[in-house]
């Protein structure tokens, strides 16, 4: 497993109604004033209420990051207006619960495994 690289993140207010991908697209150009060369690719998590931007440098996507300040505002059809909050994509902070290790394995012993950190949590 690895980050995400050259990615941003946008997540929209879970309880906000879906948003069709046309829209999203249109958000993306208009708002943050991107250009088709600058995007390789865009996934929309229809569920989580998130659109994953990868750019095709770092450069633009640093840039649109500095520009909106991490917020930016989305305005539905119906008139509603949301603040979208805009962050680089990355794996975050994961807790893992592990359960049945032998009780010579400290609590402090941690290793690294594919990017995970692992350790020993009391039941």
């Amino acid at each position: 497993m690895s980050d995400r690289q050259s990615t941003l993140v946008c997540s929209f207010d879970p309880r906000s109604p879906r948003i069709t991908a046309y829209h999203i697209h249109g958000w993306i150009y208009d708002k943050l004033r991107l250009d088709e060369d600058d995007v390789q690719m865009i996934q929309v998590d229809g569920h989580r209420r998130k659109v994953y931007i990868k750019f095709t440098r770092e450069v633009p996507m640093e840039e649109a990051l500095k520009s909106t300040k991490g917020q930016l505002e989305y305005r539905h059809e119906n008139g509603e207006i949301l603040q979208v909050t805009i962050d680089l994509a990355g794996m975050g902070i994961k807790k893992i619960r592990l359960a049945s290790l032998p009780r010579e394995i400290k609590d402090s012993n941690k290793r690294v495994h594919d990017n995970i950190w692992w350790r020993k949590i009391h039941t």
